[in-house]
């Protein structure tokens, strides 16, 4: 059988296997190296490691096949990569952006880059008039989280896409929360797709990497000068802890999913918690669209206690859950998002939003579930 006819976690247990032509290496080496020797003749594939790096580009080359693009672009952490995006446009365009976007993207649009004369509008992606409405003739670039990141909110990747290519704009999804192995933004002819891959891909919190893949040839390229002119490339040592980590993507992504609806449906039934936010539960809205455009609800739950008081009490009582920011570990992790992962939006606006005092995002990890119930119900017994 083609290796192009593997299932997905065939190629994924394979990452970076057979791309060492010196000396016929299983595992692609780690190229620790800055320069390579040339001739007179001039240089060979390589020439200097901010550049490319043969771990790097093997990385990169991975990625591209599994996400089914046509190049990667490897940078040193998450928002390097939609610095890059960002790097796209010029004064005097404007992007639309998911309303609760991770708090750096927000930062990013809304502060660094509006100094350079780029106009961010923030909308709720769920509904596509809202989304007509934001682009203007000025939009060069629509960029989406779906789920969102913490309220899990579901954007119709297909329609969106539409809307964006109709105003002549680039149509970018983070797909961190996902993955490639749930959902497919190329599937429906998105431009981009942004990872943070810190989290999902590595997989194992000991690297903070970024990528973006491109649909086209001519975007792969664009976005890899800005890669080499901006110099916020990923060196060779955390390139090949990524690859290493790519290669437990499906076994891990499996367990957390399983781990993240048994703790989802407890959720659910406790009295001390007001909602959960959760694409896995029966109730969660846009859950059909989210069936319907990815293949698993994924490892992020989101929950709100009926009373924000309690939240840091109930934080302080866990053992086997870590309250650390970050996600898609193989550690559960739990987040205040008011406070830490969003607090660089206005007050106002994070309330308006229901990112209020009283939501915890918890990023579900491998552990035995039996031990993450035991440690969520406990810490709940804080909560009078």
């Amino acid at each position: 059988m083609p290796q192009n006819e593997w299932r997905p976690d065939t190629r994924v247990a394979h990452a970076g296997v057979g791309n060492d032509p010196a000396y016929g290496s299983v595992i692609t080496p780690i190229f620790q190296t800055v320069t390579y020797q040339h001739t007179s003749d001039g240089f060979g594939p390589y020439d200097y490691s901010r550049t490319d790096n043969p771990t790097r580009h093997s990385l990169a080359q991975c990625m591209t096949e599994l996400e089914g693009g046509v190049g990667t672009s490897v940078f040193g952490s998450g928002m390097a990569a939609i610095t890059a995006l960002a790097h796209l446009l010029k004064s005097g365009d404007h992007v639309v952006v998911t309303q609760d976007a991770y708090g750096g993207t927000y930062r990013l649009f809304q502060d660094t880059f509006q100094k350079f004369g780029v106009t961010a509008t923030y909308v709720d992606t769920r509904d596509p008039d809202q989304v007509a409405s934001a682009l203007t003739a000025h939009t060069r670039l629509l960029f989406i989280e779906t789920p969102s990141n913490p309220l899990l909110q579901i954007s119709d990747l297909k329609i969106l896409t539409e809307l964006a290519h109709d105003h002549g704009a680039w149509m970018a999804v983070d797909n961190t929360f996902m993955t490639f192995l749930r959902q497919r933004p190329f599937d429906f002819d998105a431009d981009f797709v942004v990872y943070s891959a810190t989290k999902y891909l590595a997989g194992h919190n000991d690297v903070v990497a970024g990528l973006v893949i491109s649909r086209t040839a001519e975007l792969a390229e664009e976005i890899a000068v800005i890669c080499n002119a901006s110099g916020g490339i990923l060196g060779p040592w955390d390139s090949w802890l990524l690859l290493r980590g790519l290669k437990t993507l499906d076994v891990r992504l499996d367990r957390q999913e399983q781990n993240a609806t048994v703790l989802a449906q407890f959720l659910a039934r406790h009295p001390k918690i007001q909602a959960v936010y959760y694409p896995g539960l029966p109730d969660h809205p846009g859950r059909l669209l989210h069936q319907g455009q990815s293949s698993g609800p994924g490892a992020m739950i989101s929950f709100r206690l009926h009373d924000p008081e309690f939240v840091g009490p109930m934080m302080d009582r866990l053992r086997c859950i870590i309250p650390a920011v970050s996600l898609g570990g193989v550690e559960s992790l739990i987040t205040h998002p008011f406070y830490e992962t969003h607090r660089e939006l206005p007050e106002a606006v994070r309330m308006s939003l229901g990112i209020t005092p009283g939501l915890v995002r918890l990023s579900v990890g491998i552990e035995n579930v039996a031990d993450l119930l035991a440690d969520l119900d406990q810490a709940l017994q804080a909560i009078p």
